[in-house]
């Protein structure tokens, strides 16, 4: 006996990630097509006119951002819908009657998006050999960014799914916070190109140690030191975590 339900929990992973593949267009295609567009207006248009950021070729530079800005949204969107319909048609409450604890069906959940959006990482990734001469200096430390980012993020959308009332609340911190956060976090451009006081403005952005982490696993250089963003993505997952607990130690918005 290991006191944990593994049976249960593998049962409500298995169910959040057929749910993906049914919805494979939608899930896992568009984000695809979406960030393959990106390359083709910001890769060849402008990096037509900037040939290099650094010593790094533009099609490459903007890779870690487009990878990263579509495993943020993703993982948001994937944790939250798997939380917020449960509740929408009231099978929530089998949920939490069945013996399945809180952080056992937290860890389905949260496994599940954060592996729906690694794989829709790795699949950009993949397609961006097509585009870019690219070279990854660090492959572990690359896949273990995108690894910890993906489970941040998709405990994040969990927090979101719980919070939101309607389907308009659901969509809100994506599009109208996550999104411009990406694009103003270095997804495009090197922080050091921005004049004062637009410079240290940015880095006050939670994007920036992300995706600067993420690209100094690529090419060996970032934004801010590696152990910086290292540390900023460990603090936003125990932030997640702790309103999580929060959460089930009260039933907000879970228990009627």
């Amino acid at each position: 006996m290991t006191g944990y339900n593994l049976r249960g929990m593998w049962t409500l992973y298995r169910h959040e990630m057929a749910r993906a593949i049914r919805t494979s267009g939608q899930s896992i295609v568009a984000p695809v097509l979406t960030t393959a567009l990106y390359f083709v207006v910001f890769g060849t248009a402008i990096g037509s006119r900037m040939a290099t950021v650094g010593t790094v070729d533009y099609g490459a530079f903007i890779v870690p951002g487009l990878i990263m800005m579509s495993v943020l949204t993703q993982s948001i969107s994937n944790a939250s819908l798997a939380i917020y319909f449960p509740k929408f048609t009231g099978t929530v409450y089998e949920i939490l009657s069945a013996p399945l604890g809180y952080g056992e069906a937290l860890v389905a959940y949260v496994g599940a998006a954060a592996t729906k959006s690694v794989i829709i990482g790795l699949i950009i990734l993949a397609t961006a050999f097509f585009f870019v001469d690219l070279h990854i200096v660090h492959p572990v430390a690359m896949l273990g960014f995108l690894v910890l980012t993906a489970v941040t993020f998709s405990l994040m959308g969990f927090i979101i799914g719980v919070w939101a009332g309607n389907f308009e609340q659901l969509g809100f911190v994506p599009m109208l916070v996550v999104t411009p956060l990406t694009f103003l976090g270095g997804a495009f451009y090197a922080v050091d190109m921005l004049p004062e006081p637009w410079r240290t403005v940015t880095l006050f952005n939670p994007v920036v140690y992300l995706i600067s982490g993420f690209r100094w696993a690529f090419f060996g250089q970032g934004d801010v030191p590696v152990l910086l963003s290292l540390g900023m993505t460990g603090l936003f997952m125990v932030a997640a975590i702790a309103a999580i607990a929060w959460i089930f130690r009260t039933g907000y918005r879970i228990k009627p």
